[in-house]
């Protein structure tokens, strides 16, 4: 390990070992840990706490488990540990392990489903409980006690004020050129709220530094470890062509005026066809734009090192092992053009609104009126959660809504009858993208909506049985607004679960 990071006297002093400092977490405490999207999550004390549940349950007894809080989805070395030996009873608000997952849907660990702008309020109101200890990863102690953020920020600045106790991981396999590129927000937590004087995505509001009582500090762990950084798959055809569809939309937009010529902040979830978009927007013909986001990806860096992107505002890196030898290769270059937030500023839904961001995120599903599931599979089981979709949709400027019109090589089509768990309502919903084309939905009552969705988004397979649907709908009584055929609208859902594809047999 390199030399050590740690310059407060009074904490170098409670170094330990990963093992020691699980030993200090308690059965049934509610601990919050960092992390956000695979970055800056602590990679030590997780384990050796899995491994101490392990030993424990298997005497017997009462079982060891935990309330499990962090800023969005972690990594194997976390979630994926501590879900292995059921050690989480109740776990919120992000995850994306499969073991995690696993739990949670055979009802072996509670799980509740947040929109991210939410946790740090909901934390400090005390509507969940009293956090007991949190688990923050840093990149180093300066002499007054104030800690250098990780490679994400997510809520460690919630967990830090609501904690009882605090252990700190610090990662000296970060780069500690990081230092300075935090923007950490010390406003209102609770309402009644002040204004939060932010207006466009380069301004800085706060400070560089996490600032934490050095008497809430019982353990500091040294480690020295690598974040999630998964590498990206190179964008296939289906997501080109739906990227080059809000291309051409967002061209149409400026030609209309509705948009400036540099766009408004743009925000994207994480994903092949984000990354496709990125790509596509770093070759086009807009200049000079910016982001407001949760996570930077290896497409922004790329915009920004084209000159394309000249800000990046997020609250993590979700970074391949390419793009993250990219990004410390050329940190200096990076440094004045990203600014990691914690995530109750990154999702701030007056901000949103503000700025007018462009929110561009994936789903599930979609039903033929706009409404939209990003959580469920076949209505009951859960994939990763809401994460900050809903942030944005709601609250930005355009909410665009981006999916393959079907999954499974084609036994579910993307588009339904009707959604079989709704996360944002189609209130919230404006345009649609599948590799087919466009629906843009604004200002279009539900039958034109209807009529919209199918003919330029759904896949041929199901277009035609999805307007006999409509049709039957319409003429059927079974209402005028809105037209259902209730027997029927979960009927492909049902045939998926007993054949295996929502096709009919023919």
């Amino acid at each position: 390990m390199s030399e050590t990071r740690i310059h407060c006297p009074i904490l170098r002093e409670r170094i330990m070992t990963a093992e020691q400092a699980a030993e200090l977490i308690s059965n049934n405490a509610i601990v919050g840990m960092s992390g956000f999207t695979g970055a800056g999550y602590p990679k030590a004390v997780p384990v050796a706490l899995a491994e101490r549940i392990r030993k424990h349950n298997a005497l017997g007894g009462e079982p060891f488990r935990i309330s499990l809080w962090t800023g969005a989805s972690t990594a194997p070395e976390l979630d994926g540990a501590l879900a292995e030996v059921n050690g989480v009873e109740h776990r919120i608000p992000f995850q994306s392990d499969p073991h995690c997952r696993n739990r949670i849907n055979a009802g072996e660990m509670d799980y509740v489903d947040m929109h991210l702008s939410d946790v740090a309020q909901f934390t400090a109101a005390g509507f969940m409980g009293k956090m007991n200890i949190a688990v923050i990863e840093v990149i180093g102690i300066r002499e007054d006690g104030s800690l250098i953020p990780s490679s994400s920020v997510g809520n460690n600045k919630a967990w830090i004020e609501q904690a009882d106790k605090i252990i700190l991981e610090v990662n000296s396999m970060q780069n500690l050129k990081l230092e300075g590129m935090h923007d950490i927000y010390y406003g209102t937590t609770l309402p009644p709220h002040a204004p939060v004087m932010l207006s466009h995505p380069a301004d800085r509001i706060g400070e560089k530094y996490l600032q934490c009582p050095a008497d809430k500090v019982i353990a500091v762990v040294e480690t020295h470890l690598t974040d999630r950084n998964s590498a990206f798959k190179a964008p296939d055809a289906v997501s080109v062509q739906i990227a080059d569809h809000i291309l051409e939309f967002l061209k149409k937009e400026v030609d209309a005026g509705r948009l400036p010529k540099e766009l408004l902040p743009i925000q994207s979830g994480v994903g092949n066809i984000a990354n496709a978009v990125l790509e596509g927007l770093n070759e086009g013909p807009f200049k000079n734009l910016t982001s407001y986001t949760e996570v930077i990806q290896d497409g922004m860096l790329k915009m920004l090192k084209s000159g394309t992107l000249d800000i990046a505002s997020a609250t993590a890196f979700s970074l391949s092992p390419d793009g993250l030898k990219e990004f410390n290769d050329n940190i200096d270059f990076y440094r004045d053009k990203i600014i990691l937030r914690q995530q109750d500023i990154s999702n701030h839904p007056e901000l949103a609104r503000r700025m007018g961001i462009i929110g561009m995120n994936g789903l599930i599903e979609l039903d033929i009126y706009g409404n939209v599931n990003s959580t469920h599979i076949m209505g009951t089981r859960m994939m990763n959660g809401i994460g900050g979709s809903g942030d944005f949709a709601r609250n930005g400027y355009l909410s665009i809504f981006v999916t393959p019109s079907v999954a499974k090589g084609g036994a579910i089509s993307s588009i339904v009858p009707m959604v079989s768990h709704v996360d944002h309502t189609e209130h919230d919903v404006k345009i649609i993208v599948t590799e087919y084309g466009v629906a843009d939905l604004r200002g279009l009552s539900p039958r034109k909506r209807a009529i919209a969705i199918i003919n330029n988004c759904a896949h041929p397979d199901y277009r035609e049985e999805l307007m006999d649907y409509f049709d039957r709908a319409c003429n059927g009584g079974g209402g005028l607004h809105t037209p259902h055929l209730l027997g029927e609208a979960l009927s492909w859902h049902q045939r998926y679960e007993e054949t295996g594809s929502m096709k009919p047999a023919k």
